[in-house]
């Protein structure tokens, strides 16, 4: 299947045999296409042995970057006029941030895709959308942070865009009575970073004079500071549940270096790589690929990445492959859950470096 077929399929409607079938010629053509275009790239592979012409023969043998060359390196795969943004990862102070260069092509790309698979838990019409965050987020449209491209990105789903938080990043209590009067009688859209939807949204609706039973909650981050006020992903779709009706929530795995490839969590907890991408689990210390149930370095492969050599990325989370076509027949490929952070790895999720910042505030 050709990529513009797999993004126009229903998503997480492949098997993994075929997933592995589609993605294999598509990810070797951007080898090609990056060693061609890319000369820092085409010295890492010359200098690993990997010859441009010689195609991996399965998705493991892909040639991949570790994340943390996006960090120090600004890595790309078209001039300097064909950069259309450039997009920064989420880091503390001080902390090094990915910067990807994007083009036309790349970012068309990476829209359509995320269309396809957001559209799955909220249907094709625009509803009404309240943001967890504050509107100077996304007022940089040249250089947006992981956070900021995170909204801009989420918002094309929704209309009647509303803001929760001031930009003091204090929470509106009119904001939130003033959306659900006009719109909280009908399907609308939440979309916040995990940890501040915690922080704020919950900080509202925790008395039960909310009710967001109409609502479809769409979250990503880190957990860590969540997980240090012991609040798992279950206890946090129990409480929203109870205090507010709120039950449709969905969380997703995604990284600035692979925009519009983003893991959406399934009706079983697991986090589905869409038809487009696929994850790869390796030890640790070997980078030997591991099978399901064994956890390891979680690893990206995606066929969107054009104007970059991100289509094969390592990262430092740890994940886990916990199912293989076994949700129920809802959802194929994949299921896994990300467990944590490698060892003295830098702090990332979006969620977890607003916390931080908190606490360096406090």
């Amino acid at each position: 299947m050709k990529l513009d077929d797999l993004i126009a399929a229903p998503q997480f409607s492949l098997s993994q045999k075929q997933k592995d079938a589609a993605l294999l010629s598509g990810l070797n053509a951007l080898t090609r296409l990056h060693h061609s275009r890319c000369a820092n790239y085409a010295r890492i592979l010359d200098a690993l042995g990997h010859e441009a012409g010689a195609p991996a023969e399965t998705i493991e043998d892909v040639p991949f970057l570790p994340v943390s060359l996006f960090k120090t390196h600004y890595i790309k795969s078209v001039p300097d006029e064909a950069v259309t943004t450039v997009m920064t990862s989420s880091g503390t102070t001080g902390q090094a941030v990915s910067r990807i260069a994007l083009d036309a092509e790349t970012a068309a790309l990476q829209a359509r895709a995320l269309v396809n698979v957001i559209t799955t838990v909220t249907g094709k019409q625009r509803l009404p959308m309240l943001i967890v965050d504050a509107k100077k987020t996304i007022q940089d449209p040249h250089l947006l942070s992981a956070r900021g491209a995170g909204i801009v990105g989420l918002m094309r789903f929704g209309r009647n865009h509303t803001f929760l938080l001031d930009d003091d990043m204090r929470p509106v209590r009119e904001a939130l009575e003033t959306f659900l009067r006009e719109y909280g009688g009908a399907p609308f859209i939440i979309f916040g970073f995990t940890f501040m939807v915690w922080q704020y949204l919950q900080e509202l609706v925790r008395e039960g004079s909310f009710d967001l039973s109409h609502g479809v909650l769409i979250h990503s981050g880190g957990w860590k500071k969540l997980t240090e006020m012991a609040v798992d992903n279950a206890t946090f779709r129990n409480h929203f549940a109870q205090v507010a009706g709120l039950r449709r929530i969905y969380n997703f795995y995604g990284m600035v270096e692979q925009m519009g490839a983003i893991f959406l969590e399934g009706e079983d907890g697991l986090l589905y790589p869409p038809n487009f991408a696929d994850v790869i689990i390796r030890d640790p210390f070997t980078l030997v690929p591991l099978g399901s149930g064994e956890p390891g370095l979680l690893e990206v492969v995606c066929l969107l990445p054009r104007s970059y050599p991100g289509h094969a990325v390592l990262t430092e989370d740890i994940g886990v492959i916990r199912s293989v076509d076994g949700a129920g027949g809802r959802r194929l490929g994949c299921g896994i859950e990300v467990i944590g952070r490698a060892p003295k790895s830098e702090l990332r999720g979006c969620s977890d470096t607003h916390a931080y910042r908190m606490a360096q505030a406090t």
